[in-house]
């Protein structure tokens, strides 16, 4: 069994089942074969499982039912540049996706990278949080030009990377995942940019 095998997998039983929502539990249950896969082989740099990797791969459609429940976040700050050079040194001739992404495939790249930085500053790492911060812009100016329902917020660019800054934060796993990668529906942004509005009108 490989990685794609485990995403195919999955997709199947989803597919059959149907669940409104699904976690790490349903998965050792339904597929323990594929849950002894992944606990070994789909890991992150600084440990434990990936799920980012493994619920990006699924459909899209299953992957907004990933719920893994409440995480505690890590109150304790820090400044590691071992692990986040770590981290980007994977990705050195990749980081021009960030500025120009030539197409769908980059787009994707962007995504792994920038969720990967989005769990580093989750831990603590203060490193991260300003590599997240000098990046976030880039992802904005996509929006902007992508989405019509989000050009609407022309000229709020740096509440927009606040607001979204804040998701990265304290967000649960799979809406921060979807702030990131620039996925949230015209509800979401709505919800995130409204206050920003208002204080400007004051």
């Amino acid at each position: 069994m490989d990685f794609s095998a485990v995403v195919a997998t999955l997709n199947k039983l989803l597919a059959r089942n149907q669940p409104d929502v699904f976690n790490s539990s349903w998965i050792r249950k339904r597929a323990p074969y594929c849950y002894r896969f992944i606990q070994r082989k789909v890991r992150r740099e600084f440990g434990g499982i990936d799920w980012d990797r493994l619920t990006y791969a699924l459909d899209r459609k299953f992957q907004r039912r990933w719920s893994p429940g409440k995480t505690q976040q890590s109150f304790v700050q820090y400044e590691d540049s071992y692990e986040l050079d770590t981290t980007l040194n994977k990705y050195r001739d990749k980081m021009y996706v960030f500025i120009a992404p030539l197409g769908e495939q980059d787009r994707r790249i962007r995504d792994v990278i920038g969720i990967t930085i989005v769990r580093l500053a989750q831990k603590g790492n203060l490193l991260a949080q300003r590599k997240l911060m000098d990046l976030i812009h880039y992802t904005i100016d996509d929006w902007l030009e992508r989405y019509d329902f989000i050009s609407r917020w022309q000229g709020y660019e740096e509440e927009m990377q606040q607001q979204v800054a804040g998701c990265i934060r304290w967000e649960r796993h799979s809406e921060t995942s979807r702030v990131f990668t620039g996925s949230l529906t015209e509800e979401d942004t709505t919800k995130r940019l409204r206050l920003a509005i208002a204080l400007d009108d004051n």
